[in-house]
């Protein structure tokens, strides 16, 4: 029987209706695996699919024994739950998270190995000719920032999902078990040693976006409060430096009424109100993160299931040797 060691590579893929794409996905990441000359696996996480991706999968791990798995959630819990259940299950040396899109072509994993033999614990990539609209590019540009900003760590690209694992750097992930998950940054905090390399992308061909401006919200939210209290700490400078100013402005304010009569105080009512509606907008703003972080250890309070697998279609080796 086969150990967890003997599996080199393990693909991780999300799948949230992309029956137009399985097909397709599924070839040439057989083909990529196979030209790796590496024993391997590829791990299909069904992400609550409304389509006919769960039975594609299936079918799929039936004609592909030992090097297709298929993990079938019961409801949509999210792209990075998705991942991270097939995280759970994967068990080789090497672990590649490629979306089931197609825009990150499978035939760039070899390229993200090349790292690993290294000995890089996390490789991630760079989207070189984006093949996306204005919109997102500038989402990306705009949580790319602010991700750097909020951990320190260097890096260009978060937003892809072409990326390398080290086992060890797995391992740690999976003893973490926070509800709200941003897989790039939580592998960061844990590997010795990271890298990116630059890829090809390619223009959406099959289906639609699953990111939509809601859930780009929502993922904005999430990289701002899972990982770090960056926020909190911008918070207290921003009240300290709004305490600082509207003191001084009350001391301006006083000076220049004795300066210059009554009269003159009275004229600047309205700046008066306008700084009041600052101070509450600031306490909206307070109120409105504490909430959030509220929110979160609530969740983790309750230490829900992240997500419930339904079934598990097909066993590599390295799975039955786990069990």
């Amino acid at each position: 029987m086969k150990t967890t060691t003997e599996i080199g590579l393990s693909l991780v893929i999300p799948v949230f209706n992309e029956a137009e794409n399985l097909d397709e996905l599924i070839r040439r990441c057989l083909e990529v695996c196979l030209q790796t000359k590496r024993i391997f696996e590829i791990v299909l996480v069904d992400d609550g699919s409304s389509d006919a991706s769960p039975a594609m999968i299936s079918r799929a791990a039936e004609k592909h024994p030992g090097q297709i798995v298929g993990i079938l959630l019961n409801r949509n819990y999210g792209q990075h739950a998705a991942v991270v259940a097939g995280l759970t299950e994967s068990c080789g040396e090497i672990v590649v998270t490629l979306d089931a899109d197609l825009q990150n072509p499978p035939e760039e994993i070899p390229k993200l190995l090349q790292e690993t033999d290294k000995g890089i614990d996390v490789v991630g990539t760079i989207r070189m000719n984006r093949r996306d609209s204005f919109f997102r590019k500038f989402s990306s540009s705009l949580v790319n920032s602010m991700v750097r900003r909020a951990t320190g760590v260097r890096m260009n690209d978060y937003g892809c999902m072409l990326r390398a694992y080290r086992r060890n750097v797995v391992d740690a992930m999976l003893q973490c078990h926070e509800h709200s998950t941003f897989i790039p940054i939580l592998a960061n905090s844990f590997a010795g040693s990271t890298s990116e390399i630059p890829v090809q992308h390619e223009a959406r061909t099959q289906g639609d976006s699953k990111y939509s401006f809601l859930k780009l919200i929502s993922l904005q939210f999430d990289l701002l409060t899972s990982m770090s209290t960056f926020p909190l700490r911008l918070l207290s400078f921003l009240g300290t430096t709004i305490a600082i100013s509207g003191t001084l402005f009350g001391v301006f304010l006083m000076v220049m009424r004795f300066a210059m009569g009554t009269e003159w105080a009275a004229q600047g009512v309205f700046t008066l109100f306008a700084l009041l509606y600052i101070f509450i907008g600031a306490q909206f703003i307070a109120l409105g993160l504490l909430g959030e972080y509220i929110g979160r250890i609530y969740q983790d309070v309750r230490a829900r299931p992240r997500f419930f697998i339904q079934e598990i279609v097909g066993n590599s080796p390295g799975i039955q040797g786990k069990k």
